[in-house]
């Protein structure tokens, strides 16, 4: 099955899961993510954030597709965009990174490397933009029923914070330790490194193989 990155826009935020569209988590203050519940006004505020973002700083989130099929996606922003941050015991998030937010893949399409493939499409697109770094705040403790990161009590119906393990397994360092909302850092600058380390390794491993060949024919001559 085609796998397939594209950019979210306002015609294909629809395609988001459900309970994500109507997820403002990261997207509003705590007391004012109360109140939109409370009215209903939820899913409305999100496509108001991203048309926001869009609008003011551009692109702010991928969609990875399956065939056809929708199967996962991420949001991200600069740090002054994502009022939840704020939140966090371990922020600021650091001026010069964009921080990556809301992140999914369904469940049936877990452990395939779609959550890498949606990784290196956010670090392509911010290194292309000239951003230094992605950060993002991370859970230390996924699949515990306590998700309350700002001492309200209250537990989150869904997990909106990236299990740590997941950002320590495809690049990122934590650079502010917590025991629960550990903040952690991917450099882009190690991921352009990354990228030009692999194609020199190909280019040396490609030109053995050519010698190797051609002194085997040499020796049938």
């Amino acid at each position: 099955m085609s796998r397939q990155i594209v950019g979210v826009t306002l015609d294909n935020l629809e395609e988001l899961p459900l309970h994500c569209r109507r997820c403002v988590f990261w997207e509003l203050a705590p007391h004012l993510r109360e109140q939109a519940e409370e009215y209903g006004e939820t899913e409305v505020e999100k496509e108001a954030w991203v048309s926001g973002v869009l609008l003011e700083w551009g692109s702010c989130g991928r969609i990875v597709y399956s065939g056809k099929v929708p199967v996962g996606f991420a949001l991200y922003a600069p740090p002054s965009a994502v009022p939840r941050a704020d939140a966090f015991p371990t922020s600021p998030a650091s001026p010069d990174a964009v921080l990556l937010t809301a992140f999914h893949v369904v469940p049936e399409f877990r452990g395939g490397g779609l959550g890498r493939m949606l990784v290196q499409a956010v670090a392509k697109d911010l290194t292309r933009r000239g951003v230094k770094a992605i950060e993002a705040f991370g859970d230390a403790e996924p699949g515990t029923a306590d998700n309350d990161t700002d001492g309200t009590g209250r537990g989150e119906e869904h997990a909106c914070v990236v299990p740590a393990p997941f950002l320590q397994g495809v690049g990122f360092k934590t650079v502010r330790p917590h025991p629960r909302w550990p903040r952690l850092r991917l450099e882009l600058r190690s991921s352009i490194t990354w990228k030009e380390d692999v194609e020199a390794a190909l280019e040396k491993l490609l030109g053995e193989v050519t010698m190797t060949t051609a002194t085997s024919s040499s020796t049938r001559v």
